[in-house]
């Protein structure tokens, strides 16, 4: 059986749409790994059983090998047992996902109301003189 690429982007639910699964390809987004090097492809490469695909999404990069094919889209669970993703690659998003959880304790929760905003600029002004 032979699928096309995009159409199995869709179907292991890395992509919501068959037109969003071929605008990432197309983007650059996906690349399959050949010989230890990552190679650009088009949305109608025939996938193989075995394939080592490198998803981008956002900040996080997906290192998945296509373990099983379909060109239909079922459950979050059938789509699961299409790929099957590399121990380095989960490492690496649980990571980037800790760094950014870091991140947002530091942000302020809400905007500085009107009082806050005065003493704020009160704060800065005794530093500008």
């Amino acid at each position: 059986m032979n699928v096309r690429l995009d159409k199995w982007l869709w179907a292991a639910r890395f992509y919501k749409t068959r037109k969003l699964a071929t605008e990432a390809v197309q983007g650059g987004h996906v690349h399959i790994i050949e010989q230890s090097k990552r190679i650009r492809v088009k949305p109608s490469r025939l996938l193989r059983v075995g394939d080592m695909l490198v998803i981008t999404k956002g900040l996080y990069k997906f290192t998945v090998e296509v373990v099983s094919l379909s060109d239909k889209r079922g459950s979050a669970s059938i789509a699961q047992q299409l790929y099957a993703e590399t121990a380095d690659s989960i490492a690496q998003r649980e990571m980037i996902s800790l760094q950014r959880k870091a991140q947002n304790v530091m942000a302020p929760k809400h905007r500085p109301d009107k009082r806050e905003r005065a003493k704020i600029i009160r704060f800065k002004n005794k530093f500008a003189e």
